[in-house]
């Protein structure tokens, strides 16, 4: 089975909007899309994680688990700083509505692995220190609904 690096190949971007109910985003629409994939040094979260039911009875010593509800994870994209604009402070500013799009596999037309989260950004702050390190911003995303998953990337115009 081929492997792959996700540096160089993953491509990370924010859509305003996307027509469809169930966010699988048109050629247009994904090229649209802001790029953010240079400017990103961190990504958290962006996953869906399930909270299992604890079903002990009486028979057993031991305690199964059924499948719960599903949430997403704390997620977050940690950006660097840019020292002459504030686009990332202004496009991505608290409460903004929009689509991270997850390009895991490359953005090329018909590859699988494209993730849209459906999100309100819940905090955009800068990340004071005064370690050797690059300035960085740090936004937290309120993913709103449930994402579509292992979409392909739609081709055509």
């Amino acid at each position: 089975m081929p492997r792959f690096n996700r540096k160089g190949t993953t491509k990370i971007l924010f859509a305003d909007t996307i027509a469809s109910t169930t966010y699988l985003p048109t050629a247009t629409e994904l090229a649209g899309a802001t790029d953010y994939t240079k400017q990103i040094a961190a990504v958290e979260g962006f996953s869906i994680e399930n909270q299992e039911i604890e079903t002990p009875d009486m028979d057993s010593t031991f305690v199964a688990k059924i499948p719960g509800d599903d949430q997403a994870a704390d997620s977050s994209l940690t950006f660097y700083e840019d020292d002459t604009t504030d686009t990332i402070e202004t496009d991505l500013a608290k409460g903004t509505i929009g689509f991270v799009i997850i390009c895991r596999k490359g953005k090329t037309a018909a590859a699988k692995g494209m993730d849209v989260y459906p999100v309100r950004v819940a905090s955009n702050s800068a990340e004071i220190t005064a370690d050797n390190e690059a300035a960085k911003l740090m936004v937290k995303f309120s993913i709103i609904d449930r994402p579509l998953l292992n979409a392909t990337v739609p081709t055509g115009p």
